[in-house]
């Protein structure tokens, strides 16, 4: 099965269908967030290092880190964040923008083997990204649209996922350092959007054999109690083929629903993953107490 390996200087996670499904946090992003761009905007990056320290913590095992402020000088904002985010946390890191210069500005600055955040089907947008992965010997996130935009049918998405892959294959990038993201409708809008993704999740899978990623607050977006409709979607879409996701670590009930897929895919041997980070702790006291309590009842036996 294939297997895509990204890598600091001390960790490599690597993302396949046998293995543990990779949450990339999120958080480092200032898009919505005016008070975290303004902060990055003047050199201000202790927010940026809360959230790497907390995202972690909470189980990312990758983290995305972004610095898109509209009139910034984004290229030198996205290495100092990468480097500063390096120097604090030893996952490794997705390097994520929509403008090449500060894609390379990131690579430059990344030690190991970073993910590119992203790639899209849109000639000019391969001709750009494309050598920066091969010059890098980076991975890529390939992002299901192309000039036409987003198409609402899967079909569609996948024939641009496909496209991507041979091209990338020209650059001499092989499909085991692609992650397909194949876009999440909110289902708030599209009501089958769940039973598509799953459809296309099987196909990037069995017949592109890539494996994929994707924003998975999207599905959620506009809908009340999003938490709860979060841990019915990763589970299924893990299921489908799913094997990371760009999304929040700090959701205690998201993370659950990652722990509890990995444990029913086989992909948290003798359930380890699950006990370590959910048994409840014991004392010498409760122990000596629900002993005594035991014994009384046998007692009274």
């Amino acid at each position: 099965m294939t297997e895509t390996r990204i890598s600091s200087e001390k960790k490599e996670v690597i993302l396949g269908f046998d293995r543990p499904f990779v949450v990339i946090g999120e958080r480092i992003n200032p898009t919505g967030r005016k008070l975290l761009a303004e902060e990055m905007a003047r050199g201000d990056y202790s927010r940026v290092v809360a959230e790497a320290l907390a995202q972690v913590a909470n189980g990312a095992v990758m983290l995305d880190v972004n610095a898109g402020i509209p009139l910034a000088d984004e290229p030198r904002i996205l290495a100092e964040c990468v480097k500063l985010v390096q120097d604090t946390v030893d996952v490794p890191l997705a390097i994520d923008s929509s403008i090449v210069a500060a894609l390379e500005a990131g690579l430059a600055a990344y030690r190991g083997r970073a993910l590119v955040n992203s790639v899209t089907g849109e000639e000019e947008r391969l001709e750009q990204v494309l050598p920066l992965v091969r010059k890098y010997r980076a991975a890529v996130v390939a992002i299901s649209n192309d000039e036409t935009g987003i198409s609402p049918d899967p079909d569609v998405r996948f024939a641009v996922a496909k496209k991507i892959v041979e091209r990338a294959a020209d650059y001499g990038i092989g499909r085991e350092d692609i992650v397909v993201d194949p876009l999440v409708m909110p289902v708030g809008a599209v009501n089958d959007a769940g039973r598509q993704l799953m459809r296309l999740l099987r196909r990037l899978k069995e017949e592109l054999k890539v494996n994929t990623t994707c924003g998975a607050s999207n599905f959620t977006f506009g809908l009340p109690n999003r938490r709860g409709l979060g841990t019915a979607f990763l589970p299924m879409m893990i299921g489908a083929g799913l094997t990371s996701a760009i999304m929040n670590p700090n959701h205690a009930e998201d993370m659950q629903a990652v722990f509890g897929a990995n444990v029913v895919m086989g992909a948290d041997p003798n359930c380890a993953a699950w006990i370590r980070r959910y048994r409840e702790p014991t004392s010498p006291d409760a122990e000596g107490g629900r002993g005594r309590r035991e014994g009384r009842r046998r007692n009274r036996d």
